[in-house]
């Protein structure tokens, strides 16, 4: 096609397999390949079996990130939900405790979660003008306070009864069910955010929310749910955490917040809103869980773990940056 200048301009389209393994979820992919091939060359008990062994450990936290995509999708955040977990494992401890059937002990973690993020959810859409860290930090602090008030200062409790505990933590062969869980709603999380009507409207709110509520869209109504669903999928966390652990205490939950933030970040979810999708979360979260796994192997320190996190959160923010700079420098 001939421009105005008399030069030719070749409209090609950019190949899909190219454009598929320069997207932000193709690198995660690879470098999720590259972490495996270096925890199996760090660790020598790194193999599939012991993965899936020690996997369901870490695999609690990637629940959380699910609903944590949708909120910084929004451009908010919640930092209560590690609370929300210690709050909802310790009163499905003592429920558990009681010898109620195990279907009451479900329900209790999940209507607990449920409930504090109903009150996150109540303050955030009432008081507009607050800001969502304030208020979920406010909010932490009681969550865990009531925890800390149940159980005692530093305490502790243990599920007496382990039957029902155990059989959510079970195998289908080595393989456990916390898994199969992960990725059903690893699945339905995508398909809704990135596919119906609903995801669209969030990304709305989090692309511009005064906009987003002239053209007809109920924005309340939207965080109301997203933050309530957020304190039920927590409860779920509890029950699965409580099953690897058949207790909880006062710290059950401490820094898992930053934990499913990161795991979205470094997926691509923007902290500003509007951009990201869940795919990218989910590769993400598991290079995070077999990192873990693999360095843990070979009893690496917590906190080197949470730093060598930690600079992987900060090229994840800071390579789109870069990679922008350099297109800007060729160009030039």
């Amino acid at each position: 096609m001939a421009g105005k200048s008399g030069r030719s301009i070749n409209n090609v389209p950019e190949s899909p397999i190219k454009r598929t393994i320069f997207s932000w979820e193709g690198i995660l992919v690879i470098v999720f390949i590259l972490v495996n091939l270096f925890c199996a060359w760090f660790s020598e008990f790194y193999n599939l079996k012991n993965l899936l062994r020690q996997m369901p450990v870490y695999l609690a936290e990637v629940f959380l990130m699910l609903p944590m995509a949708y909120i910084l999708v929004l451009g908010e955040i919640d930092i209560s939900v590690g609370s929300i977990v210690c709050l909802s494992a310790t009163m499905s401890c003592i429920v558990c405790n009681t010898g109620a059937p195990f279907i009451v002990v479900v329900l209790t973690a999940l209507v607990v979660g449920t409930l504090c993020g109903a009150v996150n959810a109540f303050i955030l859409t009432r008081f507009e003008e607050l800001p969502p860290m304030i208020v979920t930090l406010a909010t932490q602090i009681i969550f865990r306070g009531i925890a800390e008030i149940v159980l005692g200062s530093g305490g502790s409790i243990s599920a007496t009864n382990t039957d029902g505990f155990r059989m959510i933590g079970g195998k289908v062969g080595s393989v456990p069910y916390i898994l199969f869980l992960v990725l059903i709603l690893a699945v339905i999380f995508a398909v809704i955010l990135g596919k119906s009507t609903f995801g669209r409207r969030v990304y709305a709110i989090g692309t511009n929310r005064l906009t987003a509520y002239y053209s007809g869209i109920h924005v309340q109504k939207i965080r109301f749910i997203i933050y309530t669903v957020m304190g039920t999928v927590s409860g779920l966390c509890a029950l699965f955490l409580v099953s690897s652990s058949y207790g909880a205490n006062t710290t059950t939950g401490n820094g898992f917040e930053m934990d499913a933030i990161a795991m979205a970040v470094f997926g691509g979810i923007s902290s500003t809103g509007g951009k990201g999708n869940l795919a990218g979360g989910v590769i993400s979260a598991f290079i995070i869980v077999c990192l873990r796994v693999g360095l843990g192997q070979r009893n690496v320190h917590a906190q080197v773990i949470l730093l060598i996190v930690g600079l992987l959160l900060i090229g994840a923010v800071a390579l789109p940056n870069i990679i922008g700079q350099v297109k800007r420098a060729i160009k030039k």
